[in-house]
């Protein structure tokens, strides 16, 4: 009993470390950019010795990814808790305005761009982000089929172009958004959205979605 109580508390300690190291991965990642991502400045937020990042993730971009794939997993069931509900075309926008706010908010997105970019010049590191991509990219499709099915915009609607395109967009911005600084862009493509979603919801008069 003795030896179980002791592997218990064992692998929670381990588990809160993990965290630690990884909450610290992220905010290190945010606030300094991956260029200026190391081990010893990771350490440095947590305060902890930077050992640790080693022996429980093997390097620093093997924590920056299971960094990312935390975050993703809380973002990928946050949104389909979201666009569940959605009923019609502008109910969709406002969501997904909603969702990509809350993604700058949370880091996601400005963690999602750093990677992009130095995947770029990095094949290993590449290889494990398209990973990364196809998830979003098969939620995306099944979701937008999903949706307009029945409707009478589901023959015009290529689900899996739909998706690739929105994806396209959604990294394109996160990209733009983190160089420049400004969020102001987003919310313009936000706004053209809620435009075009009222003017097809006008036509198909009332019609869902």
């Amino acid at each position: 009993m003795a030896y179980l109580e002791h592997m218990l508390k064992s692998v929670a300690q381990g588990s809160a470390t993990r965290d630690r190291i990884l909450d610290a991965a992220l905010a290190t990642l945010r606030r300094d950019g991956f260029a200026r991502t190391s081990a010893r400045s990771i350490a440095r937020t947590g305060e902890f010795n930077q050992a640790l990042i080693f022996y429980h993730f093997g390097s620093v971009n093997d924590l920056l990814l299971a960094a990312l794939d935390r975050i993703s997993a809380l973002r990928m069931a946050r949104y389909r808790e979201v666009l569940g509900t959605a009923s019609n075309l502008a109910e969709l926008a406002r969501h997904g305005r909603t969702l990509y706010l809350e993604d700058i908010a949370s880091g996601h997105s400005t963690v999602l761009a750093e990677l992009l970019a130095a995947s770029s010049g990095n094949s290993p590191l590449r290889d494990e982000m398209l990973k990364r991509m196809r998830p979003w990219l098969e939620f995306t499709e099944d979701f937008i089929a999903q949706f307009f099915e029945g409707s009478p915009l589901s023959a015009l609607v290529d689900a899996r172009a739909a998706s690739t395109t929105l994806l396209a967009l959604y990294i394109g911005l996160d990209v733009v958004i983190h160089l420049e600084q400004d969020s102001s862009r987003a919310t313009a493509v936000f706004d053209a959205g809620d435009r075009v979603a009222a003017a097809l919801g006008a036509l198909l008069g009332g019609a869902a979605p």
